[in-house]
């Protein structure tokens, strides 16, 4: 099985940064790619970035590119997202996803078998 925490929410100015966090533990084998993934209040769960087991490859959603950067430290179980120049549409609560299956995970929240509790991000303008 597979944990997930996530930490380094909290409350911005638009133009602001932030870094997230998301801790993993139990029982893993550090052979899984990591996504995030963000929910607004009434919207669906969209894509945000994600990021191979061998962290070599990453991919954004193209609101978030030149803003956003995912990265992971395998030898904490631990993958980041830094959040640059944060706007008003990016207030959401970010979940951290773990895709246990395949190595580079994906777009869809159906391509990941774990998920954390969420951090909550809110910009102000």
């Amino acid at each position: 099985q597979v944990q997930l925490v996530e930490s380094g929410g909290g409350l911005v100015q638009a133009g602001g940064s932030l870094r997230l966090s998301c801790a993993a533990s139990g029982r893993t084998f550090s052979n899984y790619a990591m996504g995030w993934f963000r929910q607004a209040p009434g919207k669906e769960r969209e894509f945000v970035a994600d990021i191979t087991w061998s962290g070599g490859s990453t991919s954004y959603v193209d609101s978030v590119k030149g803003r956003f950067t995912i990265s992971r430290e395998k030898a904490e179980n631990t993958v980041y997202l830094q959040m640059n120049n944060l706007k008003p549409e990016d207030t959401a609560i970010y979940y951290c996803a773990a895709d246990t299956r395949f190595p580079y995970g994906g777009e869809q929240m159906g391509d990941y078998d774990y998920w954390g509790q969420g951090t909550q991000v809110t910009v102000s303008s």
